[in-house]
């Protein structure tokens, strides 16, 4: 168990079992698909506050649903760091 642990975080055994000892944070590896997710939603919260800034003048309640779509993509990309 000690091993896959220390693998998934990217840690040599010892230094996963160093870290667990004295409580230093361990933080997991994101997976490959995980990354991707990652890059997709970033790229989609960038588009999504371009298409609200292009609406802003023209329509003010689409911009508004199309920052509030976006910023709940930036929540679910602070989670994904966390």
């Amino acid at each position: 168990m000690l091993r896959i642990k220390a693998k998934q975080s990217g840690l040599s055994l010892s230094e996963f079992c160093r870290r667990s000892i004295y409580e230093k944070e361990i933080k997991e590896r994101l997976s490959d698909d995980q990354i991707e997710i990652y890059k997709t939603l970033a790229k989609f919260h960038n588009n999504f506050k371009s298409i609200g800034n292009m609406f802003r003048k023209k329509d003010p309640k689409l911009s508004k649903e199309v920052y509030a779509l976006a910023n709940t993509i930036k929540s679910h990309l602070q989670n994904l760091n966390e």
